[in-house]
């Protein structure tokens, strides 16, 4: 069981920081400029998904980065993270609600999809 979250700490440290980036982007999206919640979150995801894969891949994983596995991540996670929005949208939820279950839910999701599928160890 404790392999399974080696490395969970370091990509929390490295969550807290990209958590940070992507709720000033989402609000500065959301309430600024008036974009819908699905939108912001994914604009915010895509910045600060950004800055996590570099800094996972360096100090988490210690993985080399590859354009595939940043696209894999992009993709899968950011489908998760207009899913999210929309919801957010449909079911007119506060926004801070929206980003905090989209970073709780990318935390956990995010961390055992980089770890078995995006950074795994490939047998040599």
């Amino acid at each position: 069981m404790r392999r399974l979250w080696r490395g969970l700490s370091s990509y929390t440290v490295i969550g807290v920081a990209n958590t940070l980036i992507h709720w000033q982007i989402f609000f500065l999206l959301s309430v600024a400029a008036g974009f819908s919640q699905a939108v912001s979150n994914l604009a915010a995801f895509c910045v600060a998904a950004s800055f996590s894969f570099y800094m996972n891949a360096l100090y988490t994983f210690d993985s080399k980065m590859s354009v595939g596995g940043y696209l894999l991540f992009m993709v899968a996670m950011g489908a998760l993270s207009f899913s999210v929005g929309h919801a957010g949208d449909r079911w007119r939820l506060h926004g801070l609600l929206t980003v905090a279950l989209f970073s709780a839910l990318s935390l956990v999701l995010g961390f055992l999809f980089s770890k078995y599928v995006v950074f795994r160890e490939r047998e040599a």
